[in-house]
């Protein structure tokens, strides 16, 4: 009871105040060294004096400096410990506190970090079973554990799908189980050890969790309703589902592999998955403007009446969903009053593209605005999966492809993959490539054949004959020069070979497709040549009505007509006119005659290109999207019925050679 701890203080004097030591003593009692004492002037940390004696103060006598763990250790039954702060340390394992050990009320151990199983084994098992099993904070490899975690997590994933957060059994009833398998003598990762290791020989499932105690029965989700893979044509995708809302990925995510991110269709995903359906439509019945929504009262039971009447098919899910509502209440609900930007975002998909690593490429809810950006990657992985598939090959100059499929499939990084085909047109030379979409496939494969037919047909002298004035007016043109022109009247004249037969697949077919073009080459080019002189003498005619000065209020329209023109008449139009070449002496009048009637109404002028603006920029921008590439059957044909369309707006006298309509255009350009 003679020991002391120093304590910092002041005393108040004459001078101020000063520091003065004092110790802490048992009791609570308060002593200074007496000022003889040898340690007085450097006093030590704790201290033990023989005596305490009291005169104007309460002094020590005969003081020593002491290690403080003497005293704990010399006077087991009279210290006092305390234990604070329990907490789980992964390192150790086990379950630490820290711990104070006072003699007499003088401090001798203030914060020590101790193993609380010894002094507090209820504690530290509860710390043991609550973090090392049930939150899995254990550096251990036992199987049972990590069997555990992946059920949690299926458990997990129904919260996900279901999007409620009450499906998986709280976290006491994890500690339960444990609690009432495991004996009370475990109360550290050591000594579970030591236990399990007999334990698991007897009962090897003992501490493995049951599916069904995870999940409340109750609020079990179908694996029906949220599927784990969404099967789209020949390609299997996976599925995965987070409830977090405000993350962007919030929802359902599709992961796309690279080299198959071509073949989908943002239509395929338009009707979600089953388990969300029914919110689905009730927020798109909800997004339409109220004159609308007031016909389809309650919406909750017209979206289930839909749902229960209506199967997924290859129809939209609006397309669907607007031809129902029309069958029931005869309202029609155009495509424009779908309101996406008032549909939770969780209830569209989120779109995530893995290269063949499984590196994250891309990621977003707009498929067609993903495919955009990666059309060059896109095209590096087809051609490595046709490198490897032996489908490629440049610089040829004969039919050495052998038989060129349609298409094929093949197993790249875990994933199907679907090419398609086709000779590519290199120029002075013909390759094989593939492509991930077989409308472009075939597009390319026709320029392919079309250009080696060029490379092994003989071109006619198309000169031959000709007078001087004819050859002046050939030269008149937007072609480099006459021998230009020549090749490309040739090129367009293999073209119509090419068109009026099937696309040739292997050698005996390309070898009859060669024959008929030898034989038809020199009279097509020919007959194309008179109308290229047409052509040009219509051309020349335009572009001196569209030159010279006008009013402002007609800029805007002879702007438009110049592009028009340039569109119709520039370098490669005779091969690209293909067929349509007779067709545009037609074009050309009708351009002059809206010319002549601009003068007379240029407002009527404003109107009617209000009409074919719109088209012709939807039309232009997926021309762009090609990058260069071969335009698909259907943009050739758009591009044609454009110029019907203007012919029947601004020239109906010169009459249509097809029926034409804006609902045509628009339908060619979104299917």
């Amino acid at each position: 009871s003679h020991i002391g701890l120093r304590l910092e203080t002041e005393e108040k004097g004459r001078k101020g105040r000063r520091p003065q030591v004092e110790f802490l003593g048992a009791r609570g009692a308060h002593f200074a060294l007496f000022p003889g004492s040898t340690l007085a002037r450097k006093p030590p940390e704790f201290v033990m004096s023989a005596e305490l004696v009291e005169t104007s103060r309460l002094f020590g006598r005969q003081n020593a400096a002491i290690d403080p763990l003497w005293a704990e250790r010399l006077a087991p039954h009279l210290v006092k410990r305390t234990y604070a702060e329990p907490s789980w340390s992964k390192k150790r394992a086990s379950a630490v506190a820290r711990e104070r050990v006072t003699l007499y009320g003088v401090p001798l151990v203030a914060d020590r970090l101790v193993p609380l199983g010894k002094h507090q084994p209820d504690v530290a098992r509860e710390l043991f079973i609550r973090h090392a099993l049930v939150e899995g904070d254990w550096a251990t490899r036992h199987a049972f554990l990590a069997t555990n975690r992946d059920l949690l997590e299926d458990a997990q994933a129904l919260e996900h799908k279901a999007r409620r957060r009450d499906i998986v059994v709280d976290e006491e009833t994890l500690v339960d189980f444990y609690d009432r398998r495991i004996p009370a003598e475990v109360v550290s990762g050591a000594h579970f050890d030591t236990w399990w290791k007999q334990a698991r020989r007897e009962q090897p499932d003992l501490l493995t969790f049951d599916p069904s105690l995870l999940v409340n029965n109750e609020e079990a989700v179908g694996a029906e309703e949220f599927p784990e893979e969404w099967q789209e044509g020949g390609l299997t995708l996976s599925l995965s589902y987070l409830f977090e809302p405000g993350a962007d990925d919030d929802g359902l995510t599709v992961e796309v592999p690279l080299t198959s991110l071509n073949t989908l269709t943002p239509e395929g995903f338009s009707w979600h998955v089953p388990g969300a359906r029914e919110e689905l439509v009730t927020a798109l019945i909800r997004s339409l403007p109220k004159q609308l929504r007031v016909n389809f009262v309650p919406v909750p039971d017209v979206a289930r009446a839909f749902l229960a009447d209506v199967r997924p098919g290859d129809d939209e899910l609006t397309t669907a969903l607007s031809r129902y509502l029309r069958g029931r209440s005869g309202v029609h609900v155009p495509e424009e009053a779908w309101d996406w930007s008032k549909v939770p975002e969780h209830l569209r998909p989120t779109f995530r593209v893995v290269d063949d690593t499984g590196r994250e490429v891309a990621r977003g809810k707009d498929l067609d605005a993903i495919k955009e950006p990666l059309r060059g990657e896109f095209a590096t992985a087809m051609a490595e999966a046709a490198g490897e598939a032996g489908r490629t090959s440049t610089g040829q100059r004969e039919w050495t492809f052998g038989t060129i499929e349609e298409s094929f499939r093949t197993q790249r990084a875990g994933h199907e993959v679907q090419g398609f085909p086709g000779l590519y047109d290199e120029g002075d030379a013909v390759g094989l490539r593939v492509w991930g979409d077989a409308e472009q496939a075939l597009a390319e494969h026709r320029l392919g054949v079309r250009r080696l037919l060029a490379l092994q047909v003989s071109a006619p002298d198309l000169l031959a004959g000709l007078d001087n004035a004819t050859k002046l007016g050939l030269a008149g043109s937007p072609y480099p020069d006459v021998r230009a022109l020549l090749d490309d009247v040739v090129l367009a004249s293999l073209g119509e070979v090419v068109d009026s037969a099937p696309l040739p697949r292997d050698r005996s077919s390309y070898d009859a497709l060669l024959g008929r073009a030898r034989a038809e080459v020199a009279q097509r080019s020919r007959d194309n040549l008179a109308r290229v002189q047409e052509v040009l003498a219509r051309w020349r005619e335009v572009d001196r009505a569209l030159q010279g000065r006008v009013d402002i209020h007609q800029l805007s329209a002879m702007t438009d007509m110049q592009q028009h023109l340039a569109r119709l008449i520039g370098p490669g139009f005779v091969a690209d006119a293909g067929e349509h070449l007779a067709h545009l002496p037609r074009y050309l009048r009708a351009l002059a005659m809206r010319r002549e009637a601009l003068a007379a109404d240029p407002f009527r002028d404003q109107r009617l290109r209000e009409q074919v603006t719109a088209l012709q920029d939807a039309w232009g921008h997926q021309v762009e999207a090609l990058d260069g590439g071969a335009w698909p059957t259907r943009l050739r044909e758009a591009r044609w019925l454009l110029e019907e369309y203007r012919v029947s707006l601004w020239a109906q006298q010169l009459r249509t050679a097809v029926t034409v309509s804006d609902k045509r255009i628009r339908k060619l350009l979104e299917r």
